[in-house]
């Protein structure tokens, strides 16, 4: 009499055991199978293919369908009965292999798409996956006939996004840049090599061999490497403004900041090295065109964005009086309060100028000595690299 009322819940017990097995397995390879669709739909949307919504979505319900097919035939047994999932059979000769699940109940996918950016998109892809699992025989002694069994899944991808910037050049056009650098100019045979032993006459100096590269000429050369980092992160001209101002012993016209690097190119190809050397009232001009708030609605109407906003500052020499040293280092600390990134160059300067550039640079990172021509361009390829890469991100 024990054995034949005890026989059931043992039944009952072992059915259980195998069904709560059963639903962890299944609930393991539906995640799987749920995870992979919603990747693999996140992926194509910002893949080279770019197919729609309605694309996507049946992308992702072929990959649970594959997944659904390889993982069922994997785990099912060669032969042999198979389990209570259809019904049928015996609870004695039922065993415990893995559920089929090929056949899903039901499969929700949304996908949402905002901008990213002036041109780009994002995407978060859901897929919610549900299954009915069909409890054994025995375990339906105890009433229960089937479960449902949830997996849910976000993927988020985006097309290529970039950052705004607005950039501002102050650039040294004293005297000193006309002298020579140590770097052979091989285009010209003869040329007046100027230094600061020669340089009282000018501009009558008679012409030499080897021809050197000038300093003013390196700086444009640097300048133009430069705004190429920018304009390959930037090829529309979509996300970043450039200026330019020099300065000798006063500030020169500045430019207006502009879209792309056209006008700053131009404006820089254009300078010629003449005269003494004070930098503060270029610095302040520079700051005030980056921080203007009409920069910021430029870029906002155009990209959506607020930009970075960067100085460059370089010079090859020292202010001619302290108190400009002294003015350059308010706007410097001004510039840099007001989260304005300034990256500086000391270009074959003495120590007075070196001091200046270092105080003003946003760190250590941001200062550069350079003591060639070569290490000019260097340093200023160094930040376009830098900025560039703020430019561009890609996320997949």
């Amino acid at each position: 009499m024990m054995t034949a009322l005890v026989a059931p819940l043992l039944l009952a017990v072992g059915g259980v055991s195998v069904d709560v097995a059963n639903m962890l397995m299944t609930k393991n390879q539906l995640q799987d199978a749920t995870d992979a669709a919603a990747l693999a739909a996140a992926s194509a949307l910002v893949s080279d293919a770019r197919p729609d919504i309605e694309e996507a979505k049946d992308l992702a319900r072929k990959f649970l369908k594959t997944q659904a097919a390889a993982a069922t035939a994997s785990d099912l047994p060669d032969e042999g009965p198979s389990i209570g999932a259809r019904g049928g059979g015996n609870a004695d000769d039922e065993v415990p292999a893995t559920p089929r699940w090929e056949d899903v109940n039901a499969t929700e996918i949304d996908i949402t798409a905002t901008p990213n950016g002036a041109k780009g998109k994002s995407f978060q892809v859901t897929v919610a996956n549900k299954h009915l699992l069909q409890f054994n025989a025995m375990t339906r002694l105890l009433g229960p006939e089937s479960i449902e069994i949830e997996t849910r899944s976000t993927a988020e991808s985006a097309t290529e996004s970039k950052n705004a910037l607005s950039m501002y050049l102050v650039l040294d056009r004293s005297g000193s840049m006309a002298w020579k650098t140590n770097t052979i100019n091989t285009g010209k045979a003869k040329c007046p090599n100027y230094t600061e032993a020669n340089w009282s006459k000018y501009p009558d100096l008679k012409a030499t061999g080897p021809c050197y590269v000038t300093k003013i000429d390196a700086l444009k050369t640097a300048v133009g490497d430069l705004l190429a980092q920018l304009v390959t992160a930037d090829p529309e001209s979509a996300y970043v403004r450039t200026g330019a101002i020099s300065y000798n012993s006063a500030q020169d016209a500045a430019s207006s900041l502009s879209w792309g690097t056209r006008g700053a190119a131009g404006y820089v190809d254009a300078l010629v090295a003449i005269g003494g050397t004070a930098s503060g009232n270029a610095f302040k001009t520079a700051f005030q065109k980056v921080t203007n708030a009409a920069e910021d609605s430029e870029h906002g109407a155009k990209n959506g964005q607020v930009p970075t906003k960067y100085i460059v500052f370089m010079t090859d020499g020292e202010n001619n009086h302290a108190n400009d040293d002294t003015v350059t280092r308010q706007w410097c600390d001004t510039a840099k309060a007001s989260k304005v990134q300034i990256y500086s160059v000391a270009f074959m300067a003495p120590d007075r100028g070196q001091k200046l550039l270092k105080s003003c640079a946003s760190s250590s990172s941001h200062y550069f000595e350079a003591e060639e021509a070569s290490d000019l361009v260097a340093a200023f390829k160094a930040i376009g690299e830098r900025a560039a890469a703020s430019v561009s991100r890609l996320t997949k």
